[in-house]
């Protein structure tokens, strides 16, 4: 299942994506380890499975808690993205 997170409006959608079914097979969860903004968090999901998913908290400012990481413009790889082998992890924006 694809999970978003984030929110849309008049500047752009910023979500940040997860594959659950690929992050349920990770065991060390290094994505959450790596976000230095302290975004991401563990949880189990309805079927008794690990899933990373943003905290509620950075849902509505997602944009600007991940902005240290990712600026407005150029190219960037994030830490959380490049932490996740497994392609789980995705940004909208």
């Amino acid at each position: 299942m694809i999970a978003n997170y984030g929110y849309k409006d008049g500047s752009g959608d910023f979500f940040i994506i997860v594959d659950t079914d690929k992050c349920a097979s990770c065991l060390d969860k290094p994505c959450v380890e790596n976000c230095p903004a302290q975004v991401l968090e563990v949880v189990v999901d309805d079927y008794d499975d690990e899933v990373i998913t943003v905290r509620e908290e950075h849902r509505k400012k997602i944009k600007y808690s991940c902005a240290p990481c990712k600026p407005t413009s150029g190219i960037r790889q994030m830490p959380c993205m490049e932490a996740c082998a497994l392609g789980g992890l995705n940004h909208s924006w």
